[in-house]
């Protein structure tokens, strides 16, 4: 009767301990599939982002700004005298000499008064050797006493106030003879001409209703004006260079050379006025066209370049982030200069060595753990 009972114990024991067997070994697996479960999902928690370093900026940066070019010298020409057009000789587009005639004006009342001063100057040169004779005689008489003092000193005064009007007569025939010379209108300087407002026979007035017969420029070297940001003021001086560009130009370049600037910001614009001399000797460059002038100046500080999407904007400013120990997030403050349309200039806030990040999220935040992706081969290294 024991022996009986003996076998179903035994093999209630074995059937138990195969139980708890398989209890130890299932929790064992689901313990290692829940560890695994979470490593994977600590692993996928974590970001992978891709990283570029900054581009160190140019020594020089060139600064592009828009330019308007003038000629050098430039006169609107105006007649001092009355009369009517003769003749002109020159029309616009004509290329002028310095003192070259333009056109001449028949002055007919000029003329007039002319010959009149010249015969009130001969009666006065009469007048004047008459008192001078008058007054020699008085002298030689008054040592023989024959003539009082009184009469020798009227004699000398008549004597000064007939030179005198030979003097104010000889002047307005001077000024007469100007007038009449001013009839030959003439080119002050070498240029062209850009502009004629005037025919034969035309009535010409130099008085308060005088308007521009000619128009001259002088275009073998013209000025170009630029207004420069107040930013880049200090960098500008005389003497240094700038190319201009013109659309019909194109792939063609001109020097110029910074000549004078205002030495004042103005305030509406708050720019400086610069004045740029371009030589035209072949007279390629019109007065009146737009032109770009691209100003090399030195960099004051050093400066880097970055992707504009690695750029972070928030409440704090413009920001970037960047992966320090391989791994960890930190959000840097950075100044931005010109806008280079698919890069940005910094300068102030990166050293150059920073690992900046492509497409930061807009959930990304100091001291959060990323994966740096390894970077892609370029395809010469494929």
């Amino acid at each position: 009767m024991r022996r009986g009972g003996v076998g179903p114990v035994v093999g209630g024991g074995v059937l138990l301990l195969v139980a708890l067997g398989v209890a130890a070994w299932g929790i064992s697996t689901r313990a290692k599939a829940l560890s695994v479960v979470t490593k994977e999902t600590r692993e996928l928690a974590v970001r992978t982002v891709s990283v570029t370093r900054p581009d160190k900026g140019a020594p020089q940066q060139e600064i592009v700004l828009p330019g308007t070019m003038q000629a050098f010298a430039d006169a609107p020409i105006f007649a001092r005298t009355n009369g009517y057009l003769r003749k002109w000789y020159a029309d616009i587009g004509t290329r002028v000499h310095a003192g070259q005639v333009l056109a001449e004006i028949d002055t007919p009342e000029v003329d007039q008064q002319l010959a009149a001063s010249r015969a009130d100057l001969a009666t006065a040169d009469a007048n004047l050797r008459l008192a001078k004779t008058t007054a020699d005689r008085y002298r030689d008489l008054i040592k023989s006493n024959s003539v009082a003092q009184q009469d020798l000193d009227n004699a000398n005064g008549n004597l000064e106030a007939r030179q005198t009007a030979v003097a104010s007569s000889q002047a307005n025939v001077k000024r007469l003879e100007q007038l009449h010379d001013f009839g030959r209108i003439t080119s002050p300087f070498d240029g062209v001409i850009t502009a004629r407002n005037t025919d034969v026979g035309a009535l010409i007035d130099s008085g308060s209703n005088a308007r521009e017969l000619f128009h001259v420029a002088s275009v073998n070297r013209l000025r170009v004006f630029v207004s420069v940001p107040e930013v880049y003021s200090r960098s500008t001086h005389p003497g240094m260079e700038a190319d201009l560009t013109l659309s019909e130009y194109p792939g063609r370049r001109f020097t110029g050379k910074l000549a004078r600037t205002a030495e004042s910001i103005d305030v509406a614009t708050r720019s400086l006025l610069a004045e740029f001399d371009v030589d035209n000797p072949k007279g390629e460059l019109l007065p009146g066209s737009y032109a770009q002038v691209h100003i090399k100046l030195p960099t004051q500080t050093t400066s880097f370049k970055l992707p504009v999407n690695a750029l972070i904007f928030r409440g704090q400013g413009l920001q970037v982030a960047t992966v320090v120990d391989g791994s960890r997030v930190e959000l840097t403050s950075v100044v931005a200069g010109r806008d280079f349309g698919t890069s940005v200039e910094i300068v102030s806030g990166l050293t150059g060595n920073e690992q900046v990040i492509l497409n930061p999220p807009d959930s990304i935040q100091a001291g959060e753990t990323v994966r740096v992706a390894p970077a892609q081969p370029t395809p010469s290294q494929k």
